[in-house]
């Protein structure tokens, strides 16, 4: 059993939780993700570690309330315990070498590039992040990309929150001023990490992105999360997460990710409905 040794709510949708999990925290990385169960007829999912502190034994998660386990989740508080929490899983993010990264974080997946951002600036690396959100009441982990970014430009969809617009707008903006960025690491939707590239292989600029998106159970055995790169199938939970993100078809990726929405509505109202029958 795995305690819940802090809890906050970051937005309406977002919550973050410290987990007491010395083995895990120990060999963690940024990329790298873990499986957990919430409790003994749970199913297992997939959640990117958002931060890890190897001398105190925790790691943090950041999820999205979207389905019946996250939901579960949730109702969990400080004190209590997750059953399963499985880790570290995933190929750590491979940052060595760098000298100059924009990192641009897309709504929730700015969770998992905040430790991205945050191991590039404590090898030395100048950090340019980019995070969008759709409006002001959505944005999470502004302080914390403020801390590790030596550049930082929040945008949102409506203008309520930082500069009106993409984040694709920002980026193109700090590229035609002048920065030449070794590599460009995108976190985000599937729609936004496909643009992002697009823009990017304009200019030349390697770019990184993370198929968190897709992954289901982490194993590589249900095969949800299979994809496209550069013709080659791929698993992102066994081979990535993080793949050449001019390399990957997302459409197919797009199309797969949406095959699952009506499932995973089923199963968050029928556990709600169970919720409100006192089951």
């Amino acid at each position: 059993m795995y305690k819940i040794l802090d809890k906050q709510s970051l937005n309406p949708t977002v919550t973050r939780m410290v987990i007491d999990a010395p083995r895990v925290a120990k060999k963690a990385q940024a990329g790298m993700f873990v499986i957990l169960r919430v409790d003994d007829g749970g199913e297992r999912i997939p959640l990117t570690i958002a931060d890890y502190d190897g001398d105190r034994g925790t790691v943090t998660i950041i999820f999205q309330i979207v389905g019946a386990t996250t939901h579960k989740l949730n109702l969990l508080n400080v004190g209590d315990c997750v059953r399963d929490f499985v880790g570290p899983l995933g190929r750590p993010s491979e940052l060595d070498g760098l000298k100059k990264v924009a990192v641009v974080g897309g709504g929730v997946g700015c969770a998992i590039a905040y430790p991205i951002a945050k191991k590039l600036h404590s090898l030395g690396a100048t950090v340019h992040s980019v995070i969008g959100f759709r409006n002001k009441d959505l944005v999470i982990l502004q302080d914390e990309f403020k801390a590790v970014s030596d550049h930082i430009v929040l945008m949102s969809d409506d203008g309520s929150a930082g500069d009106k617009g993409l984040v694709t707008d920002a980026l193109k903006t700090l590229i035609d001023e002048g920065n030449t960025y070794d590599e460009v690491i995108a976190i985000g939707p599937l729609v936004m990490m496909k643009f992002v590239c697009k823009l990017t292989e304009k200019y030349g600029i390697k770019t990184v992105v993370s198929m968190n998106p897709i992954m289901i159970d982490g194993t590589g055995m249900c095969g949800g999360c299979r994809l496209a790169v550069g013709g080659k199938m791929k698993f992102a939970c066994v081979d990535g997460p993080d793949f050449d993100g001019h390399l990957v078809d997302f459409d197919e990726a797009i199309g797969r990710s949406r095959m699952y929405a009506d499932f995973e509505k089923h199963a968050y109202d029928k556990h709600c409905n169970l919720l409100k029958a006192g089951n």
